[in-house]
């Protein structure tokens, strides 16, 4: 399943529009290696996402087509988020 839709079904990014330009951006990886919008994800992946001031690191868990609001977290496990600071001066 491509990266972008992947993001979009489990909701973890709500539109796949905003799911491909991030990741084209550079800010997304999978295992460690940096992945475009059109990207294949299989089960067992870990995908790196820079969210702002928000890093999140989630294994894929489950691939479908389709699925409900309620089913979509059971399609990823949350590694671990970290919170990055922004320091100006």
């Amino acid at each position: 399943m491509r990266l972008d839709k992947f993001l979009k079904i489990s909701r973890i990014i709500k539109r796949r529009s905003v799911a491909k330009e991030v990741a084209d951006k550079g800010r997304i990886q999978i295992n460690g290696k940096l992945a475009k919008s059109s990207t294949d994800v299989k089960i067992g992946d870990v995908v790196r996402i820079q969210f702002g001031n928000k890093i999140m690191e989630a294994k894929v868990a489950a691939l479908h087509e389709s699925t409900k609001k309620e089913d979509a977290a059971g399609m990823y496990e949350i590694i671990q988020e970290t919170r990055v600071e922004n320091n100006y001066n």
